[in-house]
């Protein structure tokens, strides 16, 4: 029996492009400590990540995708605007706060409108919802505070926050691979 061994070169042809621990916030988030401090900052760590492979980026923001997908940096940054929206100002908070992105008339309109999008205003957008969230979650008696939501249901805060992170980790992926192919970039 052969059993198929990766070329090293390969294997490691991305090691020393990664930053050490405590080279930059995202690296510094705590590891012990209370629950929401240690939430909060997996959840600032994984809004850096994603600020972080968009960076330097203008045009490419919108227009860079894996066809057939439409999906784009600056369309993940209105997502994950729209997501944040929805589970902080909606879910927990109780808003009246519609998608900024996607309708029921255009669900896929986060991703499929962005090349429309002035980038300056989606950071703007989305800066604006991660303060609120921050707030939130610093101000709410603790992470068992609940909303409703129509697709969860009764939902806690806690339960918000792992969503998030999730969500962003989920996305951050997506992005390693959209950045890489744009300009080359990789471990950022």
């Amino acid at each position: 029996m052969t059993t198929d061994i990766p070329d090293p070169s390969a294997v490691t042809r991305r090691v020393g492009l990664f930053p050490g621990a405590g080279s930059e916030a995202r690296f510094t988030t705590p590891a012990t400590g209370d629950e929401r401090r240690m939430l909060a900052g997996f959840l600032t760590a994984q809004r850096a990540t994603l600020e972080l492979k968009c960076a330097g980026l203008r045009g490419e923001l919108a227009t860079a995708s894996v066809e057939p997908s439409t999906l784009s940096l600056l369309g993940l940054v209105r997502h994950v605007t729209d997501v944040e929206r929805r589970w902080f100002r909606r879910a927990i908070a109780g808003q009246d706060a519609p998608n900024l992105y996607s309708t029921p008339d255009n669900p896929e309109g986060d991703f499929d409108d962005a090349a429309a999008a002035d980038p300056a205003a989606v950071w703007a957008a989305w800066r604006a919802e991660a303060e609120f969230a921050d707030q939130l979650l610093a101000g709410a008696a603790d992470l068992d505070v609940t909303g409703r939501d129509a697709w969860r249901g009764t939902v806690s805060l806690r339960w918000v926050v792992i969503h998030m992170i999730e969500e962003y980790a989920r996305h951050n992926g997506h992005a390693d691979l959209l950045r890489e192919r744009i300009d080359g970039t990789v471990g950022v």
